[in-house]
């Protein structure tokens, strides 16, 4: 038989976190996030669901869109990191993306491009982030650029937040300053808000009175149940369902008494009388193996913890508390329990392995068997 672990993706929580997504953003419309394979997901997994509500896709690579385009995608995609070299441009017109424009190369890459018919480029500012796009002052120069290319059809404009998780509005008001000072009578769609924002800023104007929402919202890990804003909110404060269930099975039980130890480095020593179960899950499946004792886990739907290290393929489980636990029982790493339903929220796992939701969700192995449910 198959070894006893699987991920489970869950229709219904992708429609309905982008539902959230777009009940928060008013009118503006949502762009559903699939860097990563969807974050990890799968974008063929998640594509039916999410096509329901989402307007448009955003992506990193091209590679993704084309996977997207032979879904029978026939709305916008958006590279949002733009193209990394000219002959990327074919490929944009043929398939008819939207790319991003953060850089004077790029422009430069586009003036040269024969196409066929202008394409739309999301022109990027770098408004405090200091990764991508351009500065405050090369910005307007830019935009002029763009507007006298033949090449371009429409020009919007976007920006990314480097601190609207964070409890303090002061960073996001700076960069909706910046942004509204550089753009404020340029015409085009906005895009500013990514997930954080468009929970916890969406419904307010602020700075310049710029409407956070404005008219594309990114909707990228709460798009799948993750909480940007952990351990200050949860999902179920923001209303929003786990996208990725991973389960295993106890595929072995031991009795230990006081002074034994648990896994590689004996890291773990047993006060007194135990039972522990081992589970068919380690760091080659995507657990992460940093993840000290007292990670939570669901032991057959209710609140366990792990023990020691984790291993390549196994990880330790305390059963003390769940004398009805033992071979076969099913231990909820993250996600939602198939025995009652109860809930383990991927933000508390990553929380306790001193990590976020997005990274253990992107590295979900391959050989990890994924199903997926309505």
């Amino acid at each position: 038989m198959p070894r006893p672990i699987e991920a489970v993706v869950h229709s219904e929580a992708l429609t309905h976190n982008l539902g959230r997504a777009r009940e928060l953003s008013g009118c503006a419309r949502v762009w559903a996030v699939v860097k990563a394979n969807a974050y990890g997901h799968g974008i063929e997994r998640c594509f039916d669901a999410q096509r329901q509500i989402a307007d448009g896709f955003a992506c990193i690579d091209l590679n993704e869109a084309e996977r997207l385009r032979a879904l029978d995608w026939r709305g916008p995609i958006l590279l949002l990191e733009g193209v990394f070299e000219p002959r990327d441009l074919e490929l944009c017109s043929r398939l008819h993306l939207w790319h991003a424009i953060h850089c004077e190369q790029q422009i430069d890459w586009l003036a040269a491009h024969k196409v066929l018919w202008p394409q739309r480029v999301f022109l990027k500012l770098n408004s405090g982030m200091n990764r991508l796009g351009f500065t405050p002052l090369a910005f307007r120069a830019a935009w002029q650029r763009l507007s006298n290319l033949p090449q371009v059809d429409d020009i919007s404009l976007m920006t990314h937040f480097a601190d609207a998780d964070g409890p303090s509005e002061a960073s996001l008001n700076a960069q909706l300053a910046v942004f509204e000072a550089a753009s404020g009578d340029l015409p085009g769609e906005r895009s500013l808000a990514n997930s954080a924002a468009t929970l916890r800023h969406s419904k307010r104007s602020l700075a310049g009175g710029v409407d956070v929402a404005a008219d594309w919202v990114r909707a990228g890990i709460m798009g799948y149940g993750g909480v940007p804003d952990y351990p200050e909110h949860d999902a179920a404060h923001w209303g929003l369902r786990p996208a990725m269930s991973l389960r295993a099975k106890v595929i072995g039980v031991q009795q230990l008494q006081a002074g034994d130890a648990v896994g590689y480095g004996s890291t773990f020593v047993a006060e007194g009388p135990m039972r522990i179960g081992i589970v068919a899950c380690g760091y080659a499946d995507g657990y992460p193996r940093h993840a000290p004792t007292g990670t939570p886990v669901l032991v057959e739907g209710r609140p366990g913890r792990t023990l020691g290290r984790v291993s390549m393929d196994m990880i330790t489980v305390d059963l003390s508390e769940h004398p009805d636990a033992g071979f076969g029982a099913e231990v909820t790493l993250w996600g939602r329990s198939a025995v009652n339903g109860a809930e383990l929220p991927i933000d508390a796992v990553a929380r306790a392995a001193g990590t976020i939701s997005y990274e253990l969700m992107c590295a979900l192995a391959p050989r990890v068997p994924v199903r997926v449910e309505p």
